[in-house]
C-alpha cells in the first residue's frame, strides 16, 4: 500500500516539476521569438535590463540576492529583467503580505496579557537588555520570566519527552512541522492525537507541502480530518511559476493546552530519532518550555493558524491562566531566567532570526559555540564571526562530516578558509549529519531553533526559536556542544586546499548561493 501511495506521489511531484518548467521555457521562448522577429526589441530588452539593475541596486534587500540577480540578468539580457521582474512582482506574495500584516496585528496585543517584564531587565540586567528590547520592541516578542526551560539533546528525547507531555493534554495539542513521515515517530503521536481527539480536545496541524513532497500520500489531510484532526497544508505546492513556492513553513512547533511547547530541529520522521539511517547518526536538539513563554510558541502556531481565515479567532479562548471571571492571570511556575520564544516571516523586511544571531555573537565576551547544519552566509555574518574570532573570543563552529546536500557543502566548505583565517575553529561531525541548530555564549545566553546558518532559512523561510537568558538550559546547550565536539574532527587550513576546478566550482556555487 505504501509503495502505492509512493508511486502516486512521484508521478504527481514529477507532474508539477514539468508544468513549471515547460511555463518557464515558454517564458524564455517567447522572448526570444520576439527578439527574432522585431530587432528592434533587441534594444528594448537590454534597455529594460539595464534598468532593473538599478531598480535591484536600490532595493532595500540582501547585497548577496542583489549581486546574484544582476549576474543574472547581465548574463542574460533578453530576458534577465523580465523574468526578475515576473517573479517579484505578483499578486500572491502581496497578498500574503497584507494578510500576515493583518493577523500580527491582531495577535500582538495577546502575548503579554499579565503584563511587561522588560523593564526589569533594564533594572538588573543590562547586559541582555538590547537582546531582550530588540525582540520585544521591534520584533514584537516580549521576554517572559515565569517558565521553565528543558533542553533536550536528541531526537530521541524529544521524542520521548513529546510522548509524555502529549498524554497529559486536556484542552487542545497544535503541532506546524516542515517534514512530516509516517514510520516509528509520526505514527505513535498521531494514535495519541487521534485518541484525544475522539475526547473533545482540538487537535491541529499544519505541515508544509514541499517538505513533504515525497513523504506524505496525497490524502494525508483527509486521512487526519477522519481521525477528527484538523489539518492545514501551508503553501501547497502548484504548477505555477510563482516566488511564493520559495516560501516554506520551516517551524517546528508543539503546543500542548499553551502550557508547555517544543520547538527546535526536529522533525517527525524516523532517521530524527535514528530508527532508520541517513548520513550517519543524526544530531539533532530542541527546547521543551513550561510557563508562560509557552502560549508565545501557541501564538505564534495560531497567528500561522489564522493566516487565511476571514474569522477571526479570539486568542484568550486558549490562554491556560485565568481567574474564576475567566480574566488572565499570571503563571505560577517558577522562574528559570529569562526566556523569549520569536518567529522569523520572509515576507517582511526584519530578519529577526539573523539578528538574533548576530546580536549574540557581537555580545560575546569569552565564547560563541555555535552548531549548524549548513554554513552559507551573507557578508554580515562573516564579519560579525570573523571580528568577534579576532577580538579575541573562542568561535566554534560543528558542521556535519556527512551532509544531505553535496551543492550545498561545497558552498559551506568555500567558507571554511576565510573563517578560519580569522581565528574561528571549524568542527566537522564525523559520527553523521549535525542538524542542530543552537548558539550558546558566555555561560549566559543561548539560542535553540530552527533557523540554519543559510540563505533558505535567513531569509526565505518562517522559522521559529527561543533565546535564553541564564537558564539552565544555557549550561545544557554548553555542555551538549562539548559533548559533541569529542566526536569531531577539527578542520585546518590545509584541508582547505583547493586546486583550480575546486575553486571554480566552489566561486561558482557560492554565487548563487542565495538561490539555493
Amino acid at each position: 500500500m505504501e509503495a502505492q501511495w509512493i508511486r502516486v506521489v512521484f508521478r504527481r511531484r514529477v507532474f508539477i516539476i514539468s508544468l513549471l518548467l515547460i511555463q518557464l521555457s515558454l517564458v524564455i521562448l517567447i522572448i526570444f521569438g520576439t527578439h527574432m522577429a522585431f530587432r528592434w526589441m533587441d534594444y528594448f530588452f537590454n534597455t529594460f535590463s539595464v534598468l532593473v539593475c538599478f531598480y535591484i541596486l536600490n532595493k532595500q534587500e540582501k547585497s548577496a540576492y542583489k549581486l546574484t540577480w544582476i549576474f543574472l540578468i547581465l548574463l542574460f539580457p533578453l530576458f534577465g529583467g523580465l523574468v526578475f521582474v515576473f517573479f517579484h512582482n505578483q499578486a500572491s506574495p502581496r497578498k500574503l503580505r497584507r494578510q500576515m500584516d493583518e493577523v500580527n496585528h491582531r495577535y500582538l496585543p495577546f502575548f503579554s496579557p499579565t503584563g511587561d517584564i522588560l523593564s526589569e531587565l533594564a533594572n538588573d540586567h543590562r547586559e541582555c537588555l538590547p537582546q531582550a528590547h530588540y525582540l520585544q520592541v521591534h520584533a514584537g516578542f516580549p521576554v517572559y520570566k515565569r517558565t521553565r526551560t528543558h533542553y533536550l539533546d536528541s531526537g530521541e528525547a524529544f521524542f520521548e519527552m513529546v510522548l509524555e507531555e502529549m498524554e497529559k493534554a486536556e484542552k487542545y495539542i497544535f503541532l506546524e512541522f516542515f517534514i512530516l513521515r509516517q514510520g516509528k515517530m509520526l505514527n505513535p503521536i498521531i494514535e495519541i492525537l487521534e485518541r484525544k481527539a475522539a475526547l473533545g480536545l482540538d487537535i491541529r496541524i499544519i505541515y508544509d507541502d514541499l517538505g513533504c513532497f515525497m513523504t506524505l500520500p496525497p490524502n494525508f489531510k483527509e486521512i487526519l480530518k477522519e481521525k477528527g484532526i484538523k489539518c492545514i497544508v501551508f503553501n501547497p505546492f502548484k504548477p505555477l511559476l510563482s516566488s511564493l513556492q520559495n516560501n516554506r513553513d520551516h517551524r517546528k512547533i508543539i503546543s500542548i493546552d499553551g502550557k508547555v511547547a517544543f520547538t527546535g530541529g526536529i522533525n517527525l520522521a524516523d532517521e530524527y530519532i535514528n530508527a532508520v539511517e541517513r548520513f550517519g547518526r543524526w544530531k539533532d536538539a530542541a527546547i521543551m518550555l513550561e510557563g508562560e513563554a509557552a502560549w508565545s510558541l501557541t501564538l505564534i502556531f495560531l497567528s500561522m493558524w489564522n493566516l487565511d481565515k476571514k474569522n477571526f479567532e479570539d486568542p484568550l479562548l486558549f490562554y491556560p491562566w485565568k481567574d474564576s471571571a475567566g480574566k488572565p492571570e499570571p503563571c505560577q511556575i517558577e522562574c528559570d531566567g529569562f526566556v523569549q520564544p520569536y518567529a522569523d516571516s520572509p515576507i517582511d523586511t526584519e530578519n529577526v532570526g539573523e539578528h538574533v544571531y548576530i546580536q549574540i555573537i557581537n555580545n560575546a565576551k569569552e565564547y560563541v559555540y555555535i552548531n549548524t547544519p549548513y554554513l552559507v552566509v551573507d557578508d554580515d555574518l562573516l564579519s560579525a564571526l570573523s571580528l568577534s574570532a579576532k577580538s579575541g573570543v573562542d568561535v566554534r563552529i560543528i558542521t556535519p562530516h556527512r551532509w544531505d546536500k553535496w551543492f550545498v557543502a561545497i558552498v559551506s566548505r568555500s567558507y571554511y578558509r576565510q573563517l578560519i583565517q580569522a581565528g574561528v575553529k571549524i568542527y566537522e561531525y564525523s559520527a553523521g549529519f549535525n542538524h542542530s541548530k543552537t548558539f550558546v555564549s558566555d555561560d549566559k545566553t543561548a539560542t535553540v531553533g530552527t533557523t540554519n546558518l543559510d540563505f533558505r532559512s535567513l531569509y526565505l523561510h518562517f522559522e521559529c526559536g527561543v533565546w535564553m537568558y541564564k537558564t539552565s538550559s544555557v549550561e545544557k546547550v554548553k555542555e551538549d556542544f562539548n559533548k559533541t565536539l569529542i566526536e569531531c574532527r577539527e578542520i585546518t587550513l590545509n584541508d582547505c586546499s583547493r586546486n583550480a576546478v575546486q575553486r571554480l566550482v566552489q566561486d561558482v556555487l557560492r554565487l548563487f548561493a542565495p538561490l539555493m
